[in-house]
């Protein structure tokens, strides 16, 4: 199951994403956590110190290494250099799995234990001083989107991705790449109105939408968020001592969580697992061409030099039970 944690800046959606991972690692469900927001807090939210976050491998920094690999031998694609980030896969190319070792894996993924439960952590990578004026942090996001294009996952498999703050999720298709999208908004008219924009955005792809009240501090702002957001209010989670240790980096057991909030992580998970059952593959394979011959038409011909429309295998539709070659 492919989750998204969205929200405005300082709604609180890299805690609760972080809590969440923290959740379906205690409920020994394999996870992969993907931090690809711009500020790479998802890290010490899961317990890393400075050093050991600012050691994760960037995935954008392994670019060429993930389109090789995930290229394989799909005739559609004569090399890595014609890939973009919206690439789709297609007979010969290679897929990625959760539980699977590959070199993808083994170059972007660090391992971290939660309280004796692992989880496999990858990072889009921090925005530098030589990106600064010449840049855009889309283009390292790229690297998620492409591996997402080629991810197959199954009930009761997890990938977590931690987005980027407000509308900025909506600057390439990865917003449709999820079975299930979680927007934190806090009970302001800021909260409100990034879950307006989000939610318009999303209307006309399908994406499922749940919003997760955050900082929410009594009778008023839970009538405040029913008021706004209607039926598409899940859960709300309020005050945590235990964010607060967390935050100040001296975590207790996840198991010492609130109990309040422990049932809210779990209203998340059975929400997400009920997502299952919706899943179109079809429609997932055909949202994912869309987008690639829109940013092929738009700028991808131009910079690689090749008509990009041709990369689509239209016979090809991913699922799980998608075969693909293997590495030698």
């Amino acid at each position: 199951m492919k989750i998204a944690f969205v929200g405005k800046g300082g709604s609180g959606k890299t805690t609760l994403s972080s809590l969440f991972i923290r959740h379906l690692a205690a409920s020994r469900v394999p996870v992969i956590a993907v931090d690809a927001d711009i500020n790479q807090h998802l890290g010490p939210a899961l317990g890393l110190d400075e050093t050991e976050a600012a050691g994760l491998p960037a995935m954008g920094a392994h670019l060429p290494l993930i389109k090789d690999y995930l290229r394989g031998s799909n005739p559609r694609i004569p090399s890595s250099e014609s890939m973009i980030k919206t690439t789709p896969p297609g007979e010969g190319s290679r897929l990625l799995r959760v539980g699977e070792t590959n070199p993808v894996y083994d170059a972007c993924v660090r391992t971290v234990d939660l309280d004796g439960s692992a989880v496999r952590l990858m990072a889009t990578g921090p925005f530098t001083e030589s990106d600064l004026g010449v840049a855009c942090y889309h283009s390292k996001v790229g690297a998620v989107e492409l591996c997402l294009n080629h991810l197959v996952d199954g009930r009761e498999e997890y990938v977590v991705v931690d987005m980027t703050a407000g509308s900025d999720s909506f600057a390439s298709g990865m917003f449709t790449r999820f079975d299930m999208t979680f927007l934190v908004a806090e009970p302001t008219r800021k909260g409100i109105a990034v879950y307006r924009q989000y939610k318009e955005y999303a209307r006309d792809f399908g994406v499922p939408l749940k919003v997760v009240g955050n900082k929410v501090q009594g009778p008023e702002d839970l009538a405040f968020l029913r008021e706004e957001t209607g039926d598409d209010l899940l859960v709300t989670v309020g005050h945590s001592d235990w964010v607060r240790a967390m935050e100040k980096g001296r975590p207790a057991r996840f198991d010492r969580l609130e109990e309040a909030n422990r049932q809210a992580l779990a209203t998340l998970h059975r929400t997400a697992d009920a997502a299952y059952g919706r899943r179109d593959w079809e429609r997932y394979t055909r949202q994912m061409v869309h987008f690639h011959l829109k940013n092929a038409e738009s700028w991808g011909n131009a910079k690689t030099g090749v008509d990009l429309a041709a990369q689509v295998d239209p016979s090809f539709v991913l699922s799980e039970g998608a075969v693909a070659p293997q590495p030698a």
